[in-house]
């Protein structure tokens, strides 16, 4: 559990002695959730919504069958 431990330590001091790092991991991280909220709310609109079980069922076996 030590070597966990040590691996652990190692990417926290180096994370607390970055000084543009911090930033630059900031705007990627911020690029990142706003790329995913676009491409989920543009892209892969909730097909399944409003539909109960059996009929969930049905539809993911009818797009499985038909593509």
């Amino acid at each position: 559990m030590t070597w966990l431990r040590k691996i652990a330590e190692f990417y926290y001091d180096g994370f607390r002695a970055m000084t543009v790092g911090k930033t630059l991991w900031a705007v990627i991280i911020v690029k990142l959730v706003i790329l995913f909220l676009v491409l989920k709310l543009f892209f892969f609109p909730d097909a399944l919504s409003g539909m109960d079980d059996e009929q969930k069922a049905d539809f993911v076996s009818r797009e499985l069958i038909e593509r």
